[in-house]
């Protein structure tokens, strides 16, 4: 979009170069599958192709006119991360070279956002990453727990050589090397983190909301000399929250911080895994268009902003600009990245296909979002063990044990036979932590009931389809809920029993509450086994944030599973799984098609 305020000049083009929660994906490998990378459109995934397209940029527009940024989530999302995070990780005595920092550096990034998932591993697994790093890593509303000030660089300012260096015109920046262009790149992360990992940044790390931050940080860069300003923001575009009022600030501002905040030219946003090749946001103080691009997830894509710089009173404007995004399924990988990393790549193969026991029949967690499955009550036992063996001897070891997991993963399985690590990661593929709640009879109807939300609402029994029934649009969901922020809960030594009436309104759904056989009162007091995400406000549960902690070992949901296979050798379904809970219209059961149980 051009500038109609300033002057046709000779002109310049950077090129800004962008990636986005890659979460692990070098190779286009899956790992939970041990097979290439495939999903329903065959995108691939990694920075092996994304690196092929990095290079073919650079070739066509040069080297010294390309820039190439990340808008965060980088070290959690697949084993790969999890292994050198955890089993083999980099803060360790002998520490390994993180395979997506070796991988970083051989593409050749110019800088980097923090994204939420950054701090998933703690703050010293995260400063062991950044000192791998040969780029900086930003986190300009990352700010230390008492003063207040940045604990992580807020901006960049990179000199980029303007043309041949032939010759400078009047009043622009020069030196022995010949004209530049200063870049400005800040780093925004959304302030999410804060429930999000809360037991490790809680006291050391704090975070501003993103359009207050930037109000602070954009005047600066310009006073540092930028003449184009450029923001990583991990944070997506629609101004939508999953923590609800938990926080003052939205979770999803880059929209917000276009319009609100002078001064920014372009944005490359991060977090929401949205495809957004182009888009333009006024500016409400000065009407300028600021350029909004995010390239998906996992490597999928990779955007490409052209910002063509005109000479304006003597300083580089941007007077036109334009993005899209390249696919990184079209080429093939780059064999220096493949090359650089293959040899973690095969020990993590070798780790995730190791047995650790076996199963009496196959559990599968296709349908888990619309019908009980044992896959879902196997969670939930190991979850519901965990807490209730932590508690034995304290004044809580009496009360009933509960569990909430949430379908995460359809395509994952545990097959009939031996099982592997991969098998058990497949089913929970998030790197939370476990921790038990006091909880009581009405607050496990009013969690159920907010779950409950999850789905459309619908006359008659069906036949149904899945996507008929899943998925609703609310206010806290407008694109529809996610998979992740629907719950299902389970006893674990008597069976809790619901029914979810979907033919009737959200806050009246849940229908015959029974433990044990016998309802449940408001006064009945529970523990309830739940993950990190949710307790800290993840979702916006109800009751869930204020409600007395009874265990927080800060241990891994997914390690505490992988230990039971271990321990117990096998698995059989028959000993934990009851069909709890069922979906019905006005008290009947509801039929759904047979495609949904494939």
């Amino acid at each position: 979009m051009s500038r109609p305020d300033l002057p046709a000049t000779e002109g310049f083009r950077l090129t800004v170069l962008g990636t986005t929660d890659t979460h692990g994906h070098i190779l286009n490998w899956d790992y939970y599958t041990d097979a290439e990378y495939d999903d329903a459109r065959h995108n691939d995934v990694g920075l092996a192709k994304i690196s092929t397209l990095v290079n073919t940029m650079r070739a066509e527009r040069g080297w010294c006119a390309t820039l190439t940024l990340d808008a965060g989530d980088t070290i959690q999302g697949t084993p790969l991360a999890y292994y050198y995070a955890r089993i083999d990780p980099i803060t360790g005595a002998a520490a390994p070279i993180h395979p997506m920092a070796a991988a970083m550096n051989a593409i050749g990034f110019d800088a980097a956002a923090l994204g939420n998932h950054e701090f998933n591993y703690g703050i010293e697994t995260l400063r062991g990453f950044q000192s791998q790093l040969r780029h900086p890593l930003l986190g300009a509303n990352a700010l230390d727990w008492d003063t207040g000030e940045p604990v992580f660089d807020e901006f960049i300012i990179k000199d980029v050589p303007v043309g041949d260096h032939r010759g400078h015109q009047r009043g622009h920046r020069h030196d022995e090397h010949g004209e530049f262009v200063r870049i400005g790149i800040v780093g925004l992360v959304t302030p999410g983190c804060a429930i999000w990992d809360k037991a490790s940044l809680e006291g050391r790390i704090r975070f501003n909301g993103i359009v207050e931050q930037a109000r602070l940080v954009i005047p600066k860069v310009q006073q540092a000399g930028a003449d184009v300003v450029i923001v990583c923001c991990h944070s997506g575009t629609d101004t939508s929250s999953s923590y609800g009022d938990a926080l003052p600030w939205p979770e999803n501002a880059s929209t917000l911080l276009a319009q609100e905040v002078p001064g920014i030219d372009a944005i490359l946003v991060g977090h929401a895994h949205q495809e957004i090749g182009q888009r333009f946001v006024p500016n409400t103080a000065t009407g300028k268009q600021v350029l909004l691009s995010e390239p998906l997830r996992f490597g999928h894509r990779l955007t490409v902003m052209d910002l063509d710089l005109v000479s304006h009173r003597g300083r580089w404007q941007v007077g036109s600009a334009s993005a899209r995004v390249l696919n990184t399924s079209l080429v093939d990988a780059d064999d220096t990245i493949v090359s650089l990393v293959l040899e973690q790549h095969e020990k993590v193969r070798g780790y995730v296909n190791s047995v650790i026991g076996a199963c009496t029949f196959a559990m599968s967690a296709a349908a888990s979002r619309y019908q009980h499955t044992a896959a879902m009550d196997f969670l939930n036992h190991v979850q519901g063990v965990a807490v209730k063996q932590a508690l034995a001897g304290s004044p809580s070891a009496s009360l009933p044990v509960l569990s909430i997991v949430s379908p995460f993963n359809a395509a994952a399985a545990i097959p009939a036979g031996e099982v592997t690590v991969r098998d058990v990661a497949g089913l929970y593929i998030f790197d939370n932590t476990l921790l038990g709640i006091a909880f009581t009879g009405a607050q496990v109807r009013q969690y159920l009931e907010y779950s409950a939300a999850y789905f459309k609402q619908v006359s008659g029994t069906g036949p149904f389809s899945p996507m008929q029934l899943i998925r609703a649009v609310t206010s806290r969901a407008p694109k529809g809920t996610s998979d992740h922020n629907y719950d299902i809960m389970s006893g674990l030594d008597a069976p809790l029993t619901y029914d979810i009436d979907i033919a009737r309104e959200v806050g009246s759904r849940i229908r015959n509450l029974h433990y044990g056989g016998s309802p449940v009162t408001d006064e009945q007091r529970f523990v309830l086994a739940i993950n990190n995400y949710r307790q800290s406000g993840g979702g916006n549960f109800p009751a869930v944030t204020t409600a007395p902690v009874l265990y927080d070992a800060q241990v891994e949901v997914r390690q505490l599973i992988i230990d039971w296979v271990s321990a117990a050798g096998v698995i059989d379904p028959a000993v934990f799984s009851d069909v709890d809970w069922r979906l019905v219209s006005d008290g009947q059961p509801i039929r759904i098609t047979a495609e949904s149980t494939r």
